[in-house]
């Protein structure tokens, strides 16, 4: 049985694996914290990471970067396991999101869905043929009108996954709106659009001469990437210090 701490656990994304895990024999939420604890929970809630003293196994993050380094810290210095899911994180931020890697086992996913994950790896092999080939890449992400950040944190790692296939000679282009210029051939355009309540919704386009190859995900429910983080804390829980990420808990 595997004891989580969940940290953020009166948000949505809170809500939904508080409610996915009542129904899991080998997990359960041994504690929560989050700064609004006016809402009823089965397990003690903390305003303050500092402020836990329950017994658990692994941290899953679903908080915000404001939160972060209160967290990194907490986990730092108990050696505990953390599944990081928070999205918008400063540079400051993911350098010591590295240090704490150091010493304890820190999994940390722009997107915790199966799907995301396989596309990353797929988008690895078409980009080695399409993206060496002359083909232009455009990603265009979409989401609900409440997401602060933009592009999305997924929307970064696609972009990273195909870049790193292609020894990293792209860079990204996020406006086009203020420079009046054709097309650079290593680019990779990243849009970002926000209305209504879509959940995610990450398009990749390869474009050539006469043909158009798209790869598209589309998440209709905050259900995938709650599974999907409860899976990853049942996997980190008990590592050793390091960077993991989704395909370690994924074996494709």
């Amino acid at each position: 049985m595997t004891k989580i701490l969940l940290h953020g656990c009166n948000g949505k994304m809170g809500r939904m694996i508080t409610e996915l895990v009542k129904n899991d024999a080998d997990a359960k939420i041994a504690a929560g914290v989050d700064s609004y604890t006016g809402v009823p929970n089965d397990y003690p809630v903390y305003d303050s990471i500092e402020k836990c003293d329950t017994d658990v196994d692994v941290v899953i993050d679903f908080s915000n970067a404001g939160a972060m380094d209160a967290l990194l810290d907490y986990c730092a210095g108990k050696k505990l396991p953390v599944v990081l899911c928070t999205t918008g994180l400063s540079e400051i931020q993911l350098e010591k999101v590295q240090e704490t890697a150091g010493k304890t086992a820190v999994l940390k996913s722009a997107n915790m869905s199966l799907g995301i994950n396989l596309l990353l790896k797929l988008l690895k092999d078409a980009a080695k043929v399409l993206g060496n080939s002359g083909y232009d890449i455009e990603l265009v992400e979409r989401h609900h009108n409440q997401k602060v950040d933009a592009p999305s944190g997924t929307a970064l790692a696609l972009a990273d996954s195909i870049n790193e296939a292609l020894n990293g000679e792209y860079h990204y282009v996020y406006d086009r709106s203020q420079v009046r210029q054709k097309r650079g051939a290593k680019e990779i355009g990243i849009s970002a659009v926000r209305g209504g309540t879509i959940v995610g919704d990450h398009e990749v386009i390869f474009a050539g001469t006469d043909e158009v190859i798209e790869f598209r995900h589309s998440a209709y429910s905050r259900n995938v990437f709650a599974k999907g983080a409860v899976e990853a804390a049942k996997f980190l829980a008990g590592k050793g210090p390091g960077m993991y990420d989704m395909s370690d808990v994924i074996q494709f």
